[in-house]
């Protein structure tokens, strides 16, 4: 993507996110719902497409077009981006990344156009950090697998056609090198959904239980067309998609900061805008210089990605540092704001709450502790 349709993809996005969303917000939250127009809108926009390569009918756009992309729709409420979220990431690079040919012929172009909805099937009710330990199976009978088990808190699955499926095909192995990953239909027989699940935060986002009953999956749905490589894809998948988190985190923090020094020149105390009040001005300098430091390292990061460098580190890094910089940004701008921080009116309300999962899904701060020191001694030890 040249330069200057790079620079008017963030423009027409920055645009609506900013025209069209951001009002929308308020219902969005009361009605825990996006409006079918505003996903339409998203459709004729082709971001559904955004991380889909271009002889796939997508964008095709690199890392950095892709976090630059992020940071404007992290400007609005997550549901919104959750809407294409898993289309651009985890429902779809698995097959982008790791998939044959055929797969990737007959299954990207249907996601990119938004004419299918994606989804990923990894967590399970026992198994959430220790992704490993799957144990929904898939045992090969024939040309066919059958697959049993649950899947747990399962993004877009109320309205997905397609799961990208996690399960193992070696009962006899436990660990991840048993474990392969497969594209099942939503409406394929002995596949039920569970009820809508109730979140503290991220109202008009979608997750439920998906439960497979004897399902049958063809053989030539496993990604790849190899037992095995499952846990693999998973993790590359995961990689790239915790940098584009990253760039949301970094435009929510953004919001935040927007909101809070808008609030602050305006509220008056004693006589004065609290903003002249230098405990105001500390948090805000706080909350700003946050956000620049996170800003910067995801854009380094997505920089060596799409130079091909080994990302796994500086990805864990960024969406460790920037999920928690964003619950720091957002817990002061409830300060700032003081008791109308805590109301519903205000944006920062259920901007608080919504940022909380930032440090949950797609890999736990902790988790993320644990990849970047094991990755640093594997470093130091080669």
């Amino acid at each position: 993507m040249d330069i200057e349709t790079r620079t008017q993809l963030k423009e027409a996005v920055r645009r609506f996110v900013r025209e069209r969303l951001v009002p929308l917000e308020k219902s969005v939250e009361e009605e825990d719902a996006v409006p079918d127009e505003v996903r339409a809108e998203i459709k004729r926009l082709g971001l559904y497409g955004l991380t889909i390569p271009v002889e796939y009918g997508g964008l095709g756009v690199d890392m950095v077009t892709d976090v630059e992309v992020a940071f404007e729709l992290g400007w609005t409420s997550p549901a919104f981006r959750s809407v294409m979220g898993t289309n651009i990431g985890i429902g779809s690079q698995g097959i982008v990344i790791d998939g044959t040919p055929e797969q990737k012929k007959y299954w990207l172009p249907k996601l990119a156009s938004g004419e299918i909805v994606g989804s990923f099937a990894l967590t399970e009710p026992d198994v959430g950090s220790d992704a490993g330990s799957i144990k929904t199976r898939a045992i090969k009978k024939g040309d066919r697998y059958i697959v049993n088990g649950t899947k747990r808190f399962i993004t877009n699955a109320p309205y997905a056609q397609v799961f990208t499926l996690m399960a193992r095909t070696d009962p006899k192995d436990p660990g991840a090198s048993g474990v392969s990953a497969f594209i099942v239909r939503a409406d394929s027989k002995g596949l039920r959904l569970g009820k809508p699940d109730a979140k503290m935060g991220q109202r008009g986002t979608k997750t439920c239980d998906v439960f497979f009953e004897d399902v049958e999956v063809p053989a030539e749905n496993i990604i790849g067309g190899r037992e095995g490589q499952g846990f693999k894809t998973a993790m590359k998948v995961l990689d790239r998609g915790r940098i584009h988190i990253s760039g949301i985190c970094v435009g929510t923090a953004g919001r935040l900061i927007r909101e809070s020094l808008s609030y602050a020149i305006n509220r008056k105390q004693f006589g004065k805008p609290i903003i002249d009040f230098q405990l105001i001005q500390a948090m805000l300098a706080d909350s700003q210089t946050d956000t620049n430091a996170a800003r910067a390292l995801v854009l380094e990061t997505a920089v060596r990605y799409d130079r091909g460098e080994k990302t796994t580190l500086s990805a864990a890094a960024c969406k460790y540092f920037a999920s928690e910089m964003v619950g720091r940004v957002a817990d002061r701008a409830v300060q700032i704001h003081g008791g109308a921080g805590y109301m519903a009116e205000t944006p920062v309300e259920h901007f608080y709450r919504d940022v909380r999962l930032f440090r949950i899904y797609e890999g736990t701060s902790q988790i993320l502790q644990l990849i970047v020191a094991r990755e640093m001694r594997k470093e130091f030890e080669n």
